[in-house]
């Protein structure tokens, strides 16, 4: 299969491309900078800015899927007006060009459709304490729920095109590279490290294996569309995962870090841990998936082995 893949060369899109190319599918990366980043037998680097129309659109339309991770980092910086404009144009109208691109000719060589697997975030539902959530509920109306709603409309303006789309609802990522689990990590190290808030809040996590694993699950089964919870079946409180990161590094759980603290240091991004969500993965274990790390303990044990 030929794919093309936007966000490749961030926290999740370099071990996508990895197993991509482990498989032997043959993968098109877009880039704003080709130079600096790496092809490969059965990679092509292709350089453009998904966020405008352009050349890039020609080369995707020649591929017989595409699989969006384009987007700011969330906790790339302070959360204020101007970031959140960049959040927003990193994800819309990436989305929007990448379906007009791949729907210019739906189909693949042998009539099925073209697949567009995109991702998508849980601060879609924003937040609900310890109320099970699925991808049947509905949006939160605050800016993170505001922005995933569009972001998915973009992707999914291509069902109407002829394409097959399914939206990735990404939980908090851990790998120790990078997102949620790379902030949370320095305090633990320093043996000061402990719960957040009440703790109580249920974070839903994911192992980033997990997470490649279902984009490639939705890419490969036709009957998954629409949207796709990707988050491990077992959410735990905040003081549940402090508990085991710090069991993972060898370090204390003791010291309570206040959520107006957090706030202050944060802002509003603060909110991704700050506040709880529990998500549960219906249509991944629905369709099939079988996920590798299941239990946060083992999870973080993996990541954090060396």
């Amino acid at each position: 299969m030929r794919i093309f893949v936007t966000g490749g060369t961030g926290l999740v899109g370099t071990r996508l491309i990895r197993k991509l190319a482990e498989r032997r599918d043959e993968v098109v990366l877009l880039t704003r900078r080709p130079e600096a980043a790496k092809g490969g037998d059965r990679i092509k680097v292709v350089g453009g800015d998904p966020t405008v129309s352009g050349p890039w659109m020609d080369e995707a339309a020649t591929c017989d899927a595409a699989i969006n991770l384009a987007g700011e980092n969330i906790f790339a910086k302070r959360w204020n007006d101007d970031f959140k404009a960049a959040l927003r144009k990193s994800r819309v109208p990436t989305t929007q060009h990448l379906a007009e691109a791949l729907a210019r000719n739906p189909k693949r060589a042998d009539g099925s459709p073209k697949v567009l697997v995109s991702a998508s975030a849980i601060g879609y539902y924003g937040a609900h304490g310890d109320e099970e959530l699925d991808e049947s509920t509905a949006p939160a109306s605050d800016f993170m729920g505001n922005l995933c709603v569009d972001w998915e409309k973009a992707a999914l303006a291509g069902q109407e095109k002829g394409l097959r789309v399914a939206v990735i609802r990404i939980g908090i990522v851990l790998d120790p590279a990078g997102g949620a689990l790379k902030e949370m990590m320095p305090p633990f190290k320093m043996f000061v490290g402990g719960p957040i808030g009440s703790g109580k809040q249920v974070m839903s996590w994911i192992h980033a294996d997990d997470l490649v694993g279902i984009f490639l699950h939705a890419l490969d089964h036709a009957e998954v569309s629409g949207p796709v919870n990707a988050t491990a079946p077992n959410p735990v409180s905040n003081k549940t995962f402090s508990k085991a990161l710090a069991k993972a590094i060898g370090r204390p759980s003791f010291m309570w870090t206040p959520g107006f603290a957090i706030r202050v240091m944060l802002g509003g991004v603060a909110d991704v841990v700050v506040n709880g969500q529990k998500v549960m993965p219906k249509k991944a274990l629905a369709a099939g998936y079988q996920f590798r790390y299941p239990e946060i303990e083992g999870a973080l044990a993996n990541l954090l082995a060396k």
